[in-house]
């Protein structure tokens, strides 16, 4: 599924009629795979790379969302409008963030934690509603 939204979005803004054709080849092959998976990503989500769904049945994704690199996502989250999530964060089962938040990088969100506030860089969260239970130091870069 992720490989055509991959394909879907570095085709969408060519303008070859091969292009074109190819990009509607890859919508079809994305909403078959939502289909099969039981997952609502949209077309025009923005994700960064090397996202992980070991599971994707049941997530839930809305188009405003932006979930930085590397993360990894298990089944059953949702993820509501104008959420920003930072670069190798790990979502757990089940959980929901339904507030526009930010969760910064290397954040742990813990399963069917229900986020309503923000998460700093290097926190674990969990809990309903979701609460700082660890806090890790980021390596200085």
């Amino acid at each position: 599924m992720l490989k055509s939204l991959r394909r879907y979005q570095a085709l969408d803004k060519e303008n070859s009629l091969i292009d074109k054709v190819a990009s509607k080849w890859w919508t079809l092959s994305h909403r078959f795979w939502s289909v099969v998976c039981g997952c609502d990503i949209p077309l025009n989500c923005q994700i960064g790379g090397g996202l992980v769904l070991l599971h994707p049945n049941g997530v839930v994704i809305h188009p405003d969302a932006v979930i930085g690199p590397n993360c990894f996502i298990l089944q059953q989250v949702t993820i509501v409008s104008s959420v920003e999530i930072g670069g190798h964060v790990d979502i757990g089962a089940g959980a929901k963030i339904i507030r526009p938040i930010k969760i910064g990088d290397r954040a742990r969100i813990g399963a069917n934690a229900v986020v309503t506030k923000s998460i700093a860089a290097g926190a674990t969260a969990a809990g309903i509603p979701a609460k700082i239970i660890k806090v890790t130091s980021l390596p200085q870069t």
